[in-house]
């Protein structure tokens, strides 16, 4: 069964797929860092127009792959969040 994803972020390739859309991440990590932390500033700056609260996690999600602490804090979130999804009450194929 294939499963259409919004989104999905390929550390390893340097990818991130949001939609049908495919962006590749420069190979140097001065200026992977410097993109995630201007993702991070433009975020702070949601409030205006075309800027927006939606480059916070971008930016983070940049950083993590050159910062060891920001990996951490998005490892621990993604396992959380499977966590939760496969607690969810009344899901296909788990019998109660």
């Amino acid at each position: 069964m294939s499963r259409n994803r919004l989104f999905s972020f390929h550390a390893g390739r340097g990818e991130i797929r949001i939609g049908s859309r495919l962006f590749r991440l420069p190979q140097s990590p001065s200026l992977r860092i410097a993109l995630g932390l201007g993702l991070i500033a433009g975020g702070a700056l949601g409030f205006l127009p075309i800027l927006g609260f939606w480059m916070l996690p971008l930016g983070l999600l940049v950083l993590s792959m050159d910062l060891t602490s920001v990996r951490r804090w998005r490892r621990s979130f993604v396992l959380r969040m499977e966590r939760r999804k496969g607690e969810r009450p009344g899901r296909k194929g788990r019998m109660k």
